[in-house]
């Protein structure tokens, strides 16, 4: 479970047995939200925010922080995605530390 990002308490991470589409998985305390990064043709169409099943969704606070994080750091997900789900290459997680 390669954690990519921390951003005041919200943990942004991908789960190690994964599928596409590329997702992340934005964790706060006991509540967990998803994003996928959807593209048509090969360029970037929307951010799609779902609920995790058994799990509360992000708070409206922490969804806005997830959501911002996701469209800020979009290609360096995609990157990330590549390089552990194709390349196998270990992650080391960012803290983020300046307000986006």
């Amino acid at each position: 479970m390669p954690k990519l990002y921390e951003y005041f308490g919200l943990i942004i991470l991908f789960y190690s047995m994964e599928h596409n589409p590329i997702h992340v998985h934005g964790k706060f305390q006991d509540r967990e939200s998803r994003a996928e990064i959807l593209f048509k043709n090969g360029k970037f169409e929307k951010i799609l925010i779902s609920e995790v099943q058994g799990k509360k969704p992000l708070d409206v606070n922490h969804m806005k922080k997830f959501l911002k994080l996701v469209e800020t750091y979009r290609d360096d997900i995609v990157r990330k995605w590549i390089d552990f789900f194709i390349y196998n290459i270990e992650i080391t997680p960012e803290k983020i530390t300046k307000k986006l």
